[in-house]
């Protein structure tokens, strides 16, 4: 064998090893790829208890329940399929009854989903209520724009974003 053809069976073989590792790295995140699951997935796909998951829908009216120590109770719903939310700690400022919500957790026995992290959605026009007084000294301000929870949020439909449980927007500098 000359040198080239070493040199070439090794680069081959190299090529063939990294496209293996990366078929088996796909594999392994094929269903963790999803942002977050609905209701409906999470029904279709029978997620076993225990199995961590991002779930995602709207807060449905009426379901909220505060109990004792910062627990609270809620359905998260899709429009097709409904599923029960216990969580502990904060609520981000933003959640509310059917306002967009994405929760991380795992299903009980029960068949409870029990969240340990909580992000309400909002969209993108919302701003802190901060940069809209800044607005408003500034003679920037629109009347089109309303006030809406600790923030202001100008009408219109928009793409949703996600705040944390502690109010800060995703990817926003403190």
């Amino acid at each position: 064998m000359t040198r080239k053809q070493r040199r070439m069976t090794i680069i081959g073989g190299s090529l063939t090893v990294l496209a293996l590792a990366a078929a088996l790295v796909l594999n392994a995140l094929r269903d963790s790829i999803v942002f977050f699951s609905t209701p409906t997935m999470v029904a279709e796909k029978h997620v076993e208890p225990g199995k961590r998951f991002r779930l995602g829908g709207l807060v449905q009216p009426g379901s909220l329940q505060r109990g004792d120590n910062l627990a609270v109770t809620f359905e998260v719903a899709d429009g097709n399929a409904k599923l029960p939310v216990a969580f502990k700690g904060i609520l981000p400022d933003l959640f509310r009854e059917g306002q967009g919500v994405v929760a991380e957790g795992a299903l009980d026995a029960n068949g409870v989903f029990k969240a340990d992290t909580v992000l309400a959605k909002h969209d993108e026009t919302y701003m802190p209520k901060d940069v809209a007084d800044a607005l408003k000294k500034q003679g920037h301000w629109k009347d089109d724009y309303g006030t809406q929870g600790s923030g202001t949020q100008a009408s219109g439909a928009a793409t949703p974003a996600a705040t944390t449980a502690q109010g800060n927007p995703q990817g926003a500098v403190r």
